[in-house]
């Protein structure tokens, strides 16, 4: 009951901060011009409604170009501590991935442009994963893993890993008020910074500005294209 109260909390504070014109950071402008999306619980076609227009028509190229990461806003502690389960069920937090560079993608399967760029971060995992860096797309689906593994199975990912947080416990500890975001962490923990709102993970901006923000230590693989 407590964790039910403090998630509800959370979100009614998010859906107040969005009405009322909570404008946050833009990581692809100067200017704090974007309004920063509430975070929803809702299916699809109303969490659509909530979301800023510029969201759906803004092209893959425009969302990519000039790409940066916004200022943290998460405390090292508290990215500690989200817990959740992997694919087999296995209980986790993302202590686990101390010593790993991590870029963390908080989404759902009922969010619109979550599904559109999560073909790309499947490509990025594919691209730059190893043992210094991976890509952990962390679903707050209520549904829990099956649902996810559904979503997985529909797009076609391959080679991103699930993980779960069906207690949305994750969204409050890492001050996210709008879904996709994205959260960059070095291997202490620590969010370096993080981007609100889809864009193509696997684009040569995009790909420089993880490696910027990593010390230029993440390589990309070199892709076997059958030619």
């Amino acid at each position: 009951m407590k964790r039910e109260a403090i998630w509800l909390a959370g979100a009614a504070a998010a859906v107040l901060a969005g009405a009322a014109g909570y404008f946050a950071f833009d990581p692809g402008s100067s200017k704090t011009a974007s309004l920063y999306p509430p975070l929803v619980t809702e299916p699809a076609e109303k969490a659509a409604a909530l979301a800023p227009p510029s969201t759906s028509t803004r092209t893959s190229a425009s969302r990519s170009e000039g790409f940066r990461f916004g200022p943290p806003h998460a405390d090292v502690d508290d990215i500690a501590e989200v817990r959740f389960v992997d694919g087999d069920g296995r209980r986790m937090s993302l202590a686990d991935f101390r010593g790993k560079n991590v870029l963390l993608n908080v989404w759902a399967t009922w969010c619109g442009p979550c599904r559109e760029e999560m073909p790309t971060l499947d490509r990025l995992q594919a691209r730059l994963g190893s043992a210094d860096f991976e890509v952990v797309a962390l679903s707050i689906d209520r549904g829990g893993l099956e649902v996810v593994r559904d979503f997985y199975r529909e797009l076609g990912l391959k080679s991103l890993r699930m993980y779960v947080d069906d207690s949305g416990m994750a969204a409050i500890n890492l001050n996210v008020l709008g879904l996709p975001s994205t959260l960059l962490l070095d291997r202490e923990g620590r969010e370096i910074g993080r981007y609100i709102g889809p864009t193509v993970w696997d684009s040569e901006p995009v790909i420089g500005a993880i490696q910027k923000g990593l010390g230029d230590t993440i390589k990309q693989r070199t892709l076997d294209t059958g030619g």
